[in-house]
């Protein structure tokens, strides 16, 4: 950087080290007036890149919004700021926390910062960002996130084009296209990219036989020595499982703790964390450190912490996953970036943002339980968890250990140790809080073009080049072929086919009608066949197709194949022929018999369809005798003058038509070809390519359905919709609308909301608190509301939920009833954490209950005071002493 303002000089003299390379490009596209795309590893140093648009912003008396995905890591960058900048400037907000939101510096979730601009029509500063300069949006790439992903493009579409964005992401395969898309919706920006790790990442494979580098000395292929060693995998049994204790010794005699372990479920975290109790991990000095803080700790909370979530802590062990107390996950977080504690056992959310990296990290399993099944895991989740290793200013080197299971092996681990990251995709959905919000304030015309502005119809544009392209190739095509048929009369040419056609079916039906005549006539002659002597005369069928029927004398029966017999006849061709039922076609035992019958040939073969010339046929056959014409069935001579008369006509219309006729045709046909696949690809196309913008009318229609809205403009019912935050605001506003929850007292009001608001819980958990009657009463009088909703969204091929779950709301009602904790957490057996998040979800639709437009007085002061009885310690566990404000955007 030739130029340095004052701000970026003071800002780097306090910096203990000189910045990266892709620190100083990214600092000076900020300071040229760009937004910018930073794509680094984890624990690159990429959140240095906000913190000088922090110091920027306080040295220009501006102030900064710092967005995050996640609640924990919103309070986690709150905590590091206060502590950074002061604690009096930084503000916290997060839907149901609000926290000196003046601040210059205030930190939030992605979703209130959205609401934020929904609060201003798009485009324009409102109030609430008067004097931002900058918003970063932390951890970019939870664009991926399937619910949360829409709420971060909405931010990047909706926010003033004068604010510079600094979008913080790990590295994904496609930064270029993510800051195309910026630069076409925001304004100018420049990626900054880097794949560069400070601490770099070593690569282990762990089996029975010890622990291995797992890659070559290149770094791009499997070690050699493991090619071998990864087919025992396949012999399965039990013997392929790795004990964990057998996995942490190998870490500790390497000195590779501290170590984060993923393992991929909960359970498996709890027994690993019994598993390895009793190992000594820690000095001396370290036990006593830690004791000292971990007693510390439960002396200020054994009145809700369990005692087996302690115990392991004094031995340096740890598990941190979303059933964990979130006041203990905060400590174990702190503990183990302070070295004392020396293994974690966390699920892949640890991976997520929280800012705790280690000396190594495990990767227990290569493979998960998906929705959609098992699979592999995908390249940017192995590099997410993996990133975790490596202490900046702490460890040369960052170790990754892959574990060897009776499913996977040394080559997936090294396939996905070398694979590049994936891109990022778009989970953009309208939702019906999208669709209230834009029409508020735009016009049809105006939301369909800020819908059409997200990065997944970006993406769409761009995957679909391919098929554009096809589309005008076929058109291209089906305008030559219709260039050639010009000046044919098409109405006698189609004339033509269609004769054609119905000649080709006629023709089949004749032929099905013969088959059946002559199942019909061997039927009736059989029996005479049976029993008539030789010398009898008959009609059998010519070999010669088209041909008439022959004459012939029925020598003698022969043996058949099956039970029925064939036959020898001297035919009036001169030829010993043999024949079948099938093959005649008359029998006349009225007319005198031939006496004269030739011998056998020795040499003639008497199988079916045999021939053989008789010498002196003539003299055996003696003058023929007048046999009757052999007529055909009724059905099959009809069928088979409607075929003469269709011939006759379509060789006059033939007459009329250019020689090249048969060409022609096959123009024909093959424009109807390019036709049908021309539509075909076209509707596609309109599918892919208006796939948002026709799931935002079906939301319209659902909402006109409802009330919502008045044409396109939001009712008093739409209006309270637009003003509410979850993932189906129409089922949450018609539920505050029906007046059944007007009425409830403030704890009961709480159990209500919680079954508007709460997921399927699993099917194993239970609650011994009973269900409130009166709440269970207004909840079934919701039920048909709910059933008609359910109906409405599946016309309209809506897929949004529409929670209804009551078996925990007793859980809800105790809270709020002033139940100590650990009383209401032996009453269940869902995991403290989850009791926590029910509370919390509670917690957060009470707060927007107040700030809805069109509830009544009543149900807002009891959806006040139901948020106070639910909002204290372990709900709320920010720091004490700190005075919450009104939750509102």
């Amino acid at each position: 950087m030739s130029e340095r303002s004052p701000a970026l000089a003071d800002f780097l003299a306090q910096l203990p080290f000189q910045l990266d390379a892709f620190q100083e490009a990214a600092i000076a596209a900020l300071e040229a007036g760009r937004s910018v795309v930073v794509c680094a590893p984890t624990g690159s140093g990429k959140t240095l890149i906000g913190e000088y648009a922090i110091h920027r912003a306080l040295t220009r008396q501006q102030r900064v919004f710092y967005t995050t995905p996640l609640k924990a890591l919103s309070n986690q960058k709150w905590r590091d700021f206060q502590q950074q900048f002061g604690a009096e400037q930084v503000g916290l907000l997060t839907g149901d926390v609000s926290i000196n939101r003046d601040a210059p510096i205030l930190v939030m979730t992605t979703e209130i910062f959205r609401n934020m601009l929904y609060g201003t029509p798009i485009g324009e500063v409102g109030t609430s960002l008067a004097g931002v300069e900058v918003v970063v949006l932390d951890e970019c790439h939870y664009m991926n996130d399937r619910q949360r992903g829409t709420v971060w493009e909405e931010s990047i579409i909706y926010c003033p084009k004068d604010i510079q964005l600094v979008a913080l992401s790990a590295t994904i395969a496609n930064g270029e296209q993510l800051t195309d898309w910026i630069q076409s919706v925001h304004g100018e920006a420049e990626l900054i990219y880097s794949d560069w790790r400070p601490i770099p990442l070593h690569f282990y494979f762990c089996n029975g036989k010890g622990l291995f580098p797992l890659l070559d000395g290149q770094r791009k292929r499997l070690n050699p020595k493991l090619h071998g060693q990864s087919e025992l995998r396949r012999r399965g049994g039990k013997r392929d499982f790795l004990s964990i204790r057998y996995v942490v010794s190998q870490l500790q005699q390497r000195d590779m703790l501290p170590a984060i372990y993923f393992i991929f479920s909960r359970r498996g975290c709890d027994q690993a964390v019994q598993e390895v109790l009793g190992m000594n991990l820690l000095t001396q000095a370290e036990q006593q450190a830690l004791a000292e803080r971990v007693e510390a700790f439960w002396v200020q909370h054994q009145d809700i912490v369990a005692p087996e979530m302690i115990v392991p802590l004094y031995q340096g062990i740890a598990a941190h996953h979303a059933g964990v107390l979130p006041v203990v996950k905060t400590l174990v977080e702190t503990l183990f970036q302070e070295g004392l504690i020396k293994l974690v056992f966390a699920t892949e959310t640890l991976a997520a943002g929280i800012n705790m990296p280690a000396r190594t990290t495990v990767i227990s399993t290569l493979s998960k339980r998906t929705d959609s099944g098992h699979r592999l895991l995908t390249a940017s989740e192995f590099l997410q968890m993996a990133g975790r290793a490596g202490r900046r200013g702490m460890d040369t080197v960052g170790h990754v250990v892959t574990l060897q299971t009776p499913f996977e092996g040394a080559h997936e681990a090294a396939f996905l140790a070398t694979a590049a990251p994936d891109p990022l995709m778009s989970q953009f959905t309208p939702s019906y809080g999208m669709v209230l919000n834009l029409l508020q304030r735009h016009t049809l015309e105006e939301a369909r073009e800020l819908v059409e502005r997200s990065f997944g119809q970006y993406l769409a544009t761009l995957q679909l080049t391919p098929q554009r392209q096809a589309i005008a190739q076929l058109e291209t095509e089906l305008q030559t072929v219709q260039q050639r048929l010009a000046g044919i009369d098409r109405q006698q040419l189609a004339q033509y086919q269609k004769l054609r056609e119905r000649l080709r079916q006629d023709q089949r039906l004749l032929k099905i009608l013969e088959q059946q005549a002559e199942q019909e006539r061997a039927q009736a002659l059989l029996p005479f066949m049976m029993a008539v002597p030789a010398g009898t005369w008959l009609h059998i069928k010519s070999p010669l197709r088209e041909h008439p029927p022959l004459a012939a004398v029925l020598c003698q029966p022969v043996a058949g194949a099956g039970q029925l017999p064939h036959w020898l006849c001297l035919a009036a061709d001169g030829r010993l022929r043999v024949v079948g039922i099938d093959d005649i076609l008359g029998v006349y035992p009225d007319r005198p018999p031939c006496d004269r019958l030739p011998p056998l040939p020795e040499a003639m073969k008497l199988r079916l369809g045999e021939s053989y010339p008789c010498h002196g046929a003539d003299h055996y056959l003696g003058p023929l005798p007048d046999l009757p014409p052999v007529l055909a069935a009724p059905e099959v001579a009809a069928q088979a003058a409607k075929i003469a008369d269709l011939e006759a006509k379509l060789s006059q219309l033939q007459g009329r038509l250019p020689q090249n006729i048969h060409s022609l045709l096959r123009l024909v046909r093959r424009e109807e070809r390019l036709q049908t696949e021309l539509r075909d690809r076209q509707q596609k196309l309109h599918q892919q390519s208006q796939r948002h913008w026709e799931q935002f009318l079906a939301l319209i229609a659902a909402l006109q359905d409802f009330g919502g809205l008045n044409d396109l403009t939001p009712t008093p019912l739409g209006e309270m919709a637009a003003a509410l935050r979850g993932e189906n605001e129409l089922w949450l506003a018609l539920a505050l609308a029906s007046g059944e929850l007007d009425d409830l007292p403030p704890h009961l009001l709480a159990a209500a909301v919680a079954a508007l608001v709460t997921e399927t819980p699993r099917s194993d958990s239970w609650c011994n608190y009973p269900i409130p009657s009166e709440v269970e009463e207004r909840l079934a009088a919701l039920s048909p509301i709910r059933r008609r909703l359910f109906q409405v969204q599946r016309r309209h091929g809506i897929i949004f939920p529409l929670w209804y779950e009551w078996d925990l709301i007793g859980l809800v009602e105790q809270w709020a009833l002033g139940t100590p904790w650990n009383e209401l957490c032996a009453q269940t057996n869902l995991d403290a954490g989850d009791i926590v998040r029910l509370l919390r979800r509670t917690l957060d639709f009470l707060a927007q209950i107040p700030h809805a437009p069109h509830t009544s007085p009543q149900l807002r002061q009891s959806a006040q005071q139901a948020r106070y009885l639910l909002d204290r310690f372990p709900v709320n566990d920010l720091l004490e002493g700190v005075e919450l404000e009104a939750a509102t955007v």
